[in-house]
């Protein structure tokens, strides 16, 4: 009965915190100007228009469309935007929670993963701003979850969704194929046939309107349709817009330069200088730990050969790598967010190897809830710049804990 309230305080605390205020600001941030459209197209007209006429656009449906379904339920307002991200967010922590168990076969290992991810500044933004990213991490944990309990088809369709989202789920259907060949041959072919079409279904409202951008490249939708995906390869491969917040990959891992999604200087906090601003942060206990907890299960996956080690890293190198290699694209470290869940789940696994020997466990228990505590006062610290309270100048200055920050 204690770890059902346990987990349901979780839960609940870490809706509250995405669901308090989330009309604020009560304007379009970032990429919400993008995304919203969409969304918007998407309820008229099944395609997204631009001047009545099909527009190009680079990301798939799905995550449009789940944005479009809470401006359908709340209104073309800043919570039904956003509305959609919070509860995805929200259920990415019952999906991590649900992985940790089943890796560690621990409930407090597995609450603690609940908690660091609740706890993540980068979560939390994620999940409070309307973008694709919070139901690519979604899709991700879900397909990892039903692999990890073999639910083959739920996991085909899973990953079939995120790649509807974003194409950058590619590389996590590349490290599925790879586990299936060397651990569940035989099911492979499950995944061959449901992830594309899943794929090619999202993309109904375009197939059944006339008005899409590429429709009347030909007569067979199918080659107008391959025709829309070479064009949107072309510009995923070749985008290199500067723009002020781009962030290497190189220093995602070490938080060097986040990601402004909205900053103002309102009048409004009784000093001559305030600051306003919604800052996608991870919190930086858990993402500078998390740098050495790589290491820990990176090493312990060599030396131990341990699976559970290998299905994190793995999906960590799924998330992480292959951005490496196109240094001249501009990135932006939001995108972080996909690998963000295998970044916890290696502290986790650390946590598990620390607190192996019954001789020692009580008194480390000691040193890992003070670690969790003072996690949970830096997210706190941090909190006014994620959910975007007003400040006064000096206080988001004190935030302001590096030079690249600003």
């Amino acid at each position: 009965m204690q770890r059902k309230i346990a987990l349901f305080l979780l839960i609940a605390g870490a809706a509250i915190l995405r669901l308090w205020q989330l009309g604020t600001p009560n304007s379009l941030v970032f990429d919400e100007i993008y995304y919203v459209d969409g969304a918007r197209d998407y309820l008229a007209h099944g395609v997204e228009l631009a001047d009545g006429k099909g527009e190009f656009v680079v990301h798939p449906p799905v995550g449009k469309w789940l944005i479009a379904s809470g401006i359908a339920l709340f209104g073309d307002n800043p919570i039904g935007w956003r509305i959609a991200a919070a509860l995805f967010g929200t259920l990415a922590i019952v999906l991590i929670f649900l992985i940790a168990y089943r890796l560690f076969a621990s409930f407090n290992l597995a609450l603690l993963a609940g908690a660091l991810t609740a706890l993540d500044g980068l979560h939390l933004v994620m999940s409070r701003t309307a973008l694709l990213d919070i139901f690519l991490t979604f899709f991700l944990l879900a397909a990892l979850l039903s692999l990890l309990y073999q639910r083959h088809e739920l996991a085909a369709l899973a990953i079939g969704l995120a790649l509807a989202t974003k194409w950058s789920t590619l590389y996590a259907i590349i490290a599925i194929g790879i586990y299936l060949l060397i651990w569940q041959r035989r099911v492979i072919w499950r995944y061959l046939v449901i992830v594309p079409i899943t794929y090619t279904m999202s993309w109904s409202g375009w197939f059944l309107s006339d008005a899409g951008w590429s429709r009347a490249y030909s007569d067979n939708p199918l080659t107008a349709w391959i025709h829309y995906h070479r064009e949107i390869l072309g510009f995923h491969t070749g985008l290199t817009t500067d723009h002020p917040y781009e962030a290497s990959p190189w220093n995602w891992l070490i938080l060097g330069r986040p990601t402004s999604f909205f900053y103002e200087a309102p009048k409004s906090c009784g000093a001559s200088n305030c600051s306003q601003e919604i800052l996608a942060l991870g919190t930086p206990t858990i993402w500078w730990f998390g740098l050495i907890a790589i290491a820990i299960t990176i090493g312990y996956c060599v030396s131990r050969r341990d699976k559970r080690a290998a299905i994190i890293l793995a999906g960590l190198a799924a998330n992480y790598l292959p951005w490496l290699f196109f240094p001249e694209r501009t990135t932006f470290y939001f995108y972080a967010i996909a690998l963000q869940p295998f970044l916890i789940l290696a502290i986790c696994y650390s946590i598990h190897l620390y607190l192996e020997r019954p001789e020692t466990r009580a008194r480390r228990r000691k040193f890992v809830a003070v670690g969790v505590a003072f996690t949970a006062a830096t997210f706190a610290y941090f909190l006014p710049i994620y959910i975007g309270s007003v400040l006064t100048y000096d206080q988001w200055s004190q935030r302001m804990w590096l030079p690249s920050w600003i």
